[in-house]
């Protein structure tokens, strides 16, 4: 059983590898023995991130996803031939701006679509020679639960300095568009024995905003049956389970990471 789970000398890319969701992944794929390259614009984010880390299986490599689609085969292509292969893509990258809901200027909409879902399908076109090449591999896009429900506005983001931590309309509509585009894809690569997965986190927050805002958080907690916070570790079941054979009949789908929030 353990040998449906096992990673090793699996070649894995994850974009934004440093942050506080993919350094929680990161972590548990180099667990399972996998080769981890964390991909990002900023190599001192990395080593302050992973200076405790001494696993020789993990790497950085700069990679900038505001970059074009032309940038994105390069850097892929360039990549492979420097590590033999690439198994696994974790597009879990993203850059956005504003959280104006009513008057949002198109400047940050568009600026935001593009960070939120053009980053991931440049990143899934230029995986796909290359896993064709290689007759398959895996494709795991993170989405977010506002990419299938709305936020709840007038009891979670009420109450002083939580107008900060409102979800933007931006965010929810491209992180749907991450769903759907995995669908796609899904459909489109099986028969090249690729799979294409998304993984929709809901309440992850971060350890500041913890501190600063209790009050807020309380009404996260509450708005799952679990009354939780996700911790990075939470989602090392499902990221194993689609970065290995465990998952072999399992295509197209969005696996919500959420304590139960989008049932009620």
């Amino acid at each position: 059983m353990n040998n449906l789970f096992d990673l090793t000398n699996k070649v894995i890319i994850v974009t934004g590898g440093y942050g506080h969701l993919g350094s929680g992944i990161v972590q548990y794929l180099l667990s399972f023995g996998a080769k981890v390259i964390v991909a990002g614009r900023t190599k001192s984010k990395f080593d302050e991130k992973f200076k405790n880390e001494s696993s020789p299986n993990l790497f950085f490599e700069e990679f900038d996803i505001s970059q074009s689609g032309d940038y994105f085969i390069k850097r892929f292509e360039q990549i492979n031939r420097m590590y033999g292969s690439i198994d696994v893509v974790f597009n879990n990258a993203h850059f956005a701006r504003g959280n104006n809901q009513e008057n949002m200027p198109d400047e940050d909409w568009d600026y935001s679509l593009n960070g939120v879902l053009g980053s991931v399908h440049k990143s899934i076109k230029a995986a796909i020679p290359i896993l064709k090449r290689q007759k398959g591999g895996r494709i795991i896009n993170i989405s977010s639960m506002y990419g299938h429900v709305s936020p709840n506005f007038d009891r979670l983001y009420k109450g002083e300095n939580c107008e900060k931590y409102t979800n933007p309309p931006h965010y929810g509509a491209a992180k749907a568009g991450v769903i759907q585009l995995t669908k796609y894809y899904a459909a489109l690569l099986g028969k090249h024995n690729i799979y294409v997965n998304a993984i929709s986190p809901g309440p992850f927050s971060k350890d500041q905003i913890q501190k600063d805002n209790p009050a807020f958080i309380e009404r996260l907690k509450e708005s799952n049956p679990l009354n939780k916070l996700g911790e990075p570790k939470d989602l090392a079941g499902i990221c194993i389970l689609l970065s290995s054979e465990a998952s072999n009949f399992i295509t197209g789908q969005n696996f919500s990471i959420d304590g139960g929030w989008a049932i009620w």
